[in-house]
């Protein structure tokens, strides 16, 4: 790992804001002139088969975290899956998060949530719509749907409490130059699914055929190094292994690799509790 690429870099607002309009202006260009085959028709009508279904709470308790910013991420998700839920991906089409959802506005219904930058959080229109590619990004891992394009968070800003899947297995998402995009290289149609239900965001891959092939997710490695400049980095990978309808290992395969800059403190401090059972 070669920490210098880790390392922050240090930024002016204008040099962030001419950033932001720069790689937006362009993504839409390549929107317009790169070859591809968007996913665009949604139905109503379920395919036969399901995939995959994973869920996630709506609410959660973050240290020093208002819970307003959760109950407008509602507000937020419920008009993102309108543009999403029953998406169709044929084989050979590529689905695109931002290209499917649009640019959220105010005008649009979208209010305030919780936007991370640079290792904070902050107010931001459309905040919270990464639980949703998250969401997205870790079901299609149990596919054989291709992810062409997917970003990761470069700060670990909340510690792992109540965590059920490995550290790095989602997908943020910033409006629209931060994409994630899923190519179907199969001869199966594909349908997303998607609903908010008694305080959980719900998801389905469906399929047109039942799926060949089992897929695990896992954790291939993991640990946490002191940086040069005095952060704590913490590194993983992500991989998964895939099982035919015998259950036999069929191969295991590299996903991704993560690093983060930890904005906590990664170790607890040893107590002795033998010894404070003596004093005691």
């Amino acid at each position: 790992m070669n920490l210098e690429n880790v390392r922050p870099k240090k930024r002016s607002k204008l040099r962030i804001t001419l950033g932001k309009i720069y790689y937006t202006y362009k993504r839409k260009w390549i929107w317009v002139l790169k070859h591809k085959s968007y996913a665009r028709q949604q139905s109503e009508e379920r395919l036969s088969y399901q995939a995959i279904t994973h869920c996630t709470p709506l609410l959660r308790q973050l240290k020093n975290v208002d819970m307003w910013y959760q109950h407008n991420k509602i507000i937020n998700l419920q008009i993102a899956i309108k543009q999403l839920d029953g998406l169709i991906l044929e084989p050979g089409k590529t689905f695109s998060y931002w290209r499917s959802i649009g640019k959220p506005t105010r005008r649009k219904g979208y209010v305030e949530g919780m936007v991370l930058h640079y290792g904070k959080f902050m107010p931001g229109i459309g905040g919270g719509l990464c639980q949703l590619s998250n969401l997205i990004f870790w079901m299609t891992l149990h596919t054989p749907l291709q992810i062409t394009e997917r970003h990761r968070h470069s700060f670990d800003v909340f510690p792992d409490s109540n965590r059920t899947q490995p550290f790095g297995s989602g997908a943020t998402c910033s409006y629209n130059y931060m994409d994630l995009q899923i190519h179907n290289p199969s001869a199966n149609t594909y349908q997303l699914s998607l609903k908010l239900k008694d305080g959980y965001l719900i998801g389905e891959w469906r399929c047109s055929n039942p799926q060949l092939y089992r897929y695990e997710v896992y954790e291939g490695s993991h640990h946490i190094q002191m940086a040069y400049w005095g952060s704590y980095i913490r590194n993983n990978t992500i991989r998964r292994r895939i099982y035919n309808g015998q259950n036999v290992q069929l191969d295991d395969e590299f996903i991704a690799e993560n690093y983060a800059i930890m904005m906590y403190q990664p170790y607890l401090e040893h107590t002795d509790t033998r010894n404070a059972r003596r004093r005691s």
